[in-house]
Parts: C-alpha cells; sequence; structure tokens
C-alpha cells in the first residue's frame, strides 16, 4: 500500500434527480469549486451517476463514487428509514418488513449484495428510532452523528426520551456494536442560502487513503480510516490503542476544546489547545475524540476498541 492521503468528501448529495433543486452537473460543480475530492449523490430511490474522475489530476472532478439512499416510508411515512448505499453496482430497491430493527437489516443486507457499504441515516430525525433498533442489526459501517439538514436534531438536549445522534452513537458503540460516525450535508438546496435551508458545504468526512478511487475510499471508510467535520480541520491524527493525538489547524481567535470519550459517553478527559493527546488505562471500552472551537464547529474521530 503507498502513502495515505487526506480525501474531502461529501457522502450525502440530493440533486433534482429526487428532491433536490439543481441538476447533477451543478451540484457536483458546486462541490468541485470548494475544494471536494469525492462526492456521493444520493437520491432517494435512485442511481444518479456522472463520470466525472479525480479531481485532483487536472480531469474535471470530483471523484463520483456511486450513491443512493435507500428510502423506506414505513407508516405512511410516519417512520422514515434511510440509509444511504455508497459504492453500490445498482439501484437498490427498499424493502419494508413492518419492523424498524429488521427493515434496518433487510437494507443494509440489500445495500451489501449491491457491493456498497450502508450508513443509517440522521437517526434523530423525528426520533422514531435509535441505539435499541441499531443494535439489534449487523453489518452497517456508518452512521451520521452529525447531519446539516434542518431539523435532524444533532445537539443533545436534557430531555427524556430525546436523543442526539451522538448519544446513540455511544450507545451503539458501547453495546459492542462496531460503527463509524459520519458527517455529511443532506443537501437539497443550492441555489438559496440561509439557516433555513439545507445547504452544501456544512459537514464532510476526511478520508486516509491511498489512492482518490472509488474501490479506495469505500474501503477507507469501511475500515474507519476517516474523521468527520464541520469546519475543524486535523493537520495530524495518530490513533492507536496506545494513544490518541492529533492537531489541530490554526484557526485565528479560535479555541479549541477535545473531549476524549469511552463507553457510556463518559468523557475522561478535556484538553484545551491546538495539540493534544491520550494515553488509554485499557478499561474506557473504547476511546474516540470530539472537537469543538469557540466558534461552533467540530470534528469528531473514529473510535478505537481496546478490547
Amino acid at each position: 500500500m503507498g502513502k495515505h492521503t487526506w480525501y474531502r468528501g461529501n457522502i450525502h448529495t440530493h440533486t433534482t434527480e429526487s428532491d433536490g433543486d439543481a441538476e447533477p452537473q451543478k451540484v457536483a460543480a458546486w462541490y468541485r469549486e470548494h475544494g471536494y475530492d469525492f462526492l456521493v449523490l444520493s437520491d432517494h430511490n435512485h442511481l444518479t451517476l456522472l463520470d466525472y474522475g479525480n479531481g485532483r489530476d487536472g480531469s474535471l472532478g470530483p471523484l463520483m463514487i456511486p450513491g443512493e439512499e435507500v428510502t423506506v416510508r414505513m407508516n405512511d411515512n410516519k417512520t422514515p428509514v434511510h440509509l444511504n448505499g455508497i459504492g453500490i453496482n445498482r439501484v437498490v430497491e427498499p424493502i419494508d418488513t413492518g419492523d424498524v430493527a429488521t427493515t434496518l437489516q433487510a437494507n443494509i443486507d440489500a445495500i451489501r449484495d449491491a457491493g456498497g457499504i450502508s450508513s443509517i441515516n440522521h437517526p434523530s430525525w423525528r426520533w422514531v428510532f435509535d441505539h435499541e433498533a441499531i443494535i439489534k442489526t449487523h453489518g452497517a459501517s456508518l452512521l451520521e452523528v452529525f447531519n446539516a439538514a434542518t431539523e435532524c436534531n444533532n445537539y443533545p438536549i436534557p430531555a427524556p426520551g430525546f436523543l442526539s445522534p451522538s448519544e446513540i452513537w455511544d450507545n451503539v458503540l458501547s453495546a459492542g456494536v462496531p460503527i463509524f460516525g459520519v458527517a455529511s450535508d443532506d443537501s437539497h438546496h443550492y441555489h438559496d442560502f440561509s439557516p433555513e435551508m439545507d445547504n452544501p458545504g456544512r459537514g464532510w468526512v476526511m478520508v486516509e487513503s491511498d489512492g482518490l478511487d472509488s474501490e479506495a475510499v469505500v474501503e477507507a471508510m469501511a475500515a474507519g480510516r476517516f474523521h468527520s467535520s464541520t469546519g475543524v480541520f486535523l493537520s495530524e491524527l495518530r490513533e492507536t490503542a496506545d494513544e490518541i493525538s492529533l492537531k489541530i489547524r490554526r484557526k485565528a481567535d479560535s479555541i479549541f476544546l477535545t473531549r476524549f470519550i469511552g463507553a457510556g459517553g463518559t468523557v475522561h478527559d478535556e484538553q484545551v489547545g491546538r495539540e493534544v493527546s491520550y494515553r488509554p488505562s485499557g478499561d474506557e471500552g473504547y476511546i474516540r475524540a470530539h472537537v469543538m472551537s469557540s466558534n461552533g464547529l467540530q470534528a469528531w474521530t473514529q473510535p478505537v476498541f481496546l478490547s
């Protein structure tokens, strides 16, 4: 394997092929113009294909990875169950079993059969399911811990029964189900930019891969070789069972707080600064880092499992 490089991409994107307001070529152009290396067009129950190649070698770019938001509208859409199929080789028809956990599993299996990996999308949207359903499944690679679309309830609120995506993630990890946390745009609106719109550029993944091709990027995501961000850029990241360390790219007039979080959502350490590290004792179950900046931007590293 060659030297790894970090590649920036969005894995949840809509166009006029479903409920977005711009054509696929216009959507890809926005991401190209804003420095993205790869993009998944994830229209609902539709495989939108563009062959743009690698934007880093002078071709049009960004690299287009085939994808689809497999969309199940259970109970007349009162219980929406959505999963992204990433790297698929054909359209995946949604399966509704009448039960959330088994519906998740059936569609995870269908995405795998189509050659892709699955991401469980916006688990706190309408709070229709949480970790209780997810821990009954196996085989999903990714879980959205931040979805930039409106009404996705990204932030923890001390209200009984209403869990944020990051709280659901910790509950899933604590139950022994390995799954990696992604941030995404879930973009729909490319003309009018405002807080009420589902605009691009608000959540992405930074994937460490030995090449910018679809197979390598999908394989790296499936293995957890990436971190997620809403605007905090990491210039260095090292993760082993002995030490997790990171360096944050300088941003003027910002303060950064990093929490090292283990099983049960327990915060084992907090550090302020651009360069931080943590040496696990071994009994944390897993350790992941959550970086928060004083301007509201965040980054998440993947869990390092200690047992």
